[in-house]
């Protein structure tokens, strides 16, 4: 059974031979009607996940395409972006869900839509011109675990890049913050910027949930 993946920027870096699987069908980010149309062109259900979707740029992928897609007897997952939004929502519904991003929507009322938010270039690579909140969240909160950065300056630099337009949260801005608290050398914040990758939880997400396969078990992860 094919999976059909609907991702962009969230597969930038990965190593590319989980994305390469036989049986892996890689699709732009979801986009309203994307789900009816795949449903539409295959006489028999298949496995969809959808990772990243469109916001702003286009109207996001809706619950009533994927419930009928459900109805229908495909099986359909959520994660790590748009995904994740979506599986949390409708958990009850017959979608599911996997991985660390999910957790927190499916487990936090008050996580914001906005953690996982970036700005992308529109076409293939998708290569991601800012960075979720929730990629510097776990960033700053592990510095401050640390005791490289005090409570205060981690709470100081989070609140500025919340109140930030989305396209604004870069790593580039990130770095001033830290250079501009005074709390760490110019080398410490170098150092510590080159390891960012292992924070992008929503990547992290999506190699697993390849890794695992866990789409042909049909359990939640």
């Amino acid at each position: 059974m094919k999976l059909h993946l609907f991702v962009g920027p969230t597969a930038a870096g990965m190593e590319p031979g989980l994305l390469e699987q036989s049986d892996v069908v890689v699709h732009a980010p979801a986009r309203r009607g994307d789900i009816q149309t795949l449903v539409e062109q295959h006489a028999q259900p298949g496995c969809i996940a959808i990772v990243d979707g469109t916001f702003h740029s286009f109207p996001s992928v809706g619950h009533i395409e994927i419930r009928r897609a459900i109805d229908q007897g495909w099986k359909i997952w959520g994660l790590a972006s748009m995904g994740a939004i979506r599986a949390s929502e409708m958990r009850f519904l017959g979608m599911q869900g996997y991985g660390v991003v999910y957790g927190h929507y499916r487990d936090d009322p008050e996580f914001d839509d906005d953690e996982v938010t970036l700005v992308h270039e529109i076409d293939a690579p998708y290569r991601a011109m800012s960075e979720p909140l929730i990629h510097l969240r776990g960033f700053v909160g592990a510095l401050q675990d640390q005791q490289r950065i005090s409570a205060h300056v981690a709470q100081g630099i989070i609140r500025d890049l919340k109140e930030r337009w989305y396209a604004e949260r870069t790593l580039s801005r990130l770095k001033k913050l830290l250079q501009a608290s005074g709390e760490m050398a110019q080398h410490e914040v170098d150092e510590a910027m080159a390891g960012f990758k292992a924070f992008r939880i929503k990547s992290l997400d999506l190699e697993g949930f390849l890794a695992s396969r866990c789409w042909l078990s049909g359990s939640e992860g």
